[in-house]
């Protein structure tokens, strides 16, 4: 196996990684990096395989002990966050993680989700009202970060007047799934835990005493064969909730208009359909985007027993970059893949994941950005950015941006 170090923090690699990315596929898609100690997967063959293999999972502790690994002790900074990790079902495997999932499952069904159909349509158009006769607003903190947070909060139960706690405690804790993270962000994500935890668990003793229609009150009578979430779960995945779908609809919105914007062919055509009514066009145009400018561009995942991978040998307790970005640009997938088509079809890109972790917030993220584009452009045809600088406000595992200004 080849090694090679890239650095995915670079700023001009966080920018536009598609170049290097499309480079190294070609001459390297699978190569072992000695700074990260990860082996990187890059084609979308790979990638797609080895999300769906059972051998490899998305924690390691339950196989092998610290010690086993070679890993320092637990660092007391992030002893709260190491806690939520441990009770989400993300970061969980079977048998633990099907109970979760299951149990999340009937309680985030398909109909709770089709039924904040209408509320997201309200929420998009009171956004755009505020800014309409301004003429200009930051399409990030104006637009797309209170979209989803207005959304997950709905669907939870949470009050209006305590939601705009919800955004900064997400904005710290997902600043330790980038790779090198300060004791500064360690101790605010910490923090962030604390008293998102507590704010939730105050939330499901009310719902406990006093029943109400939101997915706290579902989360905290749901069941399964005599199972319940235990309180500590019940919380964790309430975060994890805010988080990953929070997360992927805010980048979604911004790389997604970012990408329209530097491709005015598409974006008439976008600004034609929704004029038109069209929405049709918007479930097909927002998988492209989601294709072709990845969210979260960049999953990992653990080796749980040795294992060979064509030639490549996996060793147990490895851990593997799975880089979606790459493989939802890959040419052996999709056709002229650097080329932004709304209207592609069969677009089984890699952004939401696949197998037993793909993300059970992908429908309602769907919904939000399917909604949040069509009205966008239906009611402000004339959207446009008052600067091609856009910069980004980290690294690339959480690649959102800092701003985006627009006017209309």
């Amino acid at each position: 196996m080849q090694t090679f170090h890239l650095d995915l923090n670079a700023p001009a690699f966080v920018r536009d990684p598609y170049p290097t990315l499309a480079e190294l596929r070609g001459k390297m898609p699978v190569f072992y990096d000695e700074v990260w100690n990860k082996v990187f997967f890059l084609r979308y063959e790979d990638i797609s395989a080895l999300l769906r293999d059972k051998r490899l999972g998305r924690s390691i502790t339950h196989i092998l002990s610290r010690d086993e690994l070679g890993w320092p002790p637990p660092n007391l900074l992030v002893r709260d966050f190491d806690h939520f990790q441990a009770n989400h079902m993300l970061d969980n495997e079977s048998p633990k993680h099907t109970r979760l999932k299951g149990l999340m499952l009937k309680a985030f069904t398909p109909a709770r989700v089709e039924s904040l159909r209408g509320k997201i349509r309200s929420i998009v158009n009171g956004l755009i009202d505020r800014a309409e006769d301004v003429g200009h607003m930051d399409l990030l903190t104006d637009y797309a970060e209170p979209l989803p947070v207005t959304v997950i909060a709905e669907l939870l139960g949470v009050p209006e007047e305590d939601r705009h706690l919800l955004r900064p405690w997400s904005a710290s804790i997902v600043k330790l799934y980038e790779l090198g993270y300060s004791d500064q962000q360690a101790r605010e994500a910490n923090q962030a835990v604390l008293d998102f935890s507590g704010y939730i668990q105050t939330l499901a003793d009310e719902c406990r005493k006093k029943p109400k229609d939101n997915l706290i009150t579902a989360l905290v009578e749901v069941e399964e064969q005599g199972q319940k979430l235990t309180a500590d779960e019940l919380v964790a995945n309430c975060i994890l909730l805010l988080n990953a779908g929070h997360e992927a609809t805010v980048n979604g919105t911004t790389s997604g208009f970012l990408a329209l914007s530097r491709n005015p062919d598409q974006l008439e055509l976008a600004k034609e359909a929704a004029t038109k009514g069209h929405a049709e066009f918007f479930k097909t145009a927002v998988e492209e985007l989601l294709r072709y400018d990845t969210p979260l561009p960049m999953f990992e995942r653990w080796v749980l027993e040795d294992l060979e991978y064509g030639d490549i040998q996996l060793d147990k307790g490895q851990e593997v970059a799975l880089m979606y970005a790459s493989g939802n640009r890959d040419p052996s997938k999709f056709p002229d893949p650097d080329r932004l088509n709304l209207t592609r079809q069969e677009n089984y890109h890699l952004t939401f994941g696949l197998g037993i972790h793909y993300c059970i917030g992908a429908p309602l993220a769907r919904l939000e950005l399917q909604t949040s584009f069509q009205t966008l452009l239906k009611r402000l045809p004339k959207v446009h950015l008052t600067t091609d600088n856009i910069e980004y406000a980290g690294g690339f595992v959480i690649r959102g941006h800092k701003a985006m200004p627009v006017e209309f």
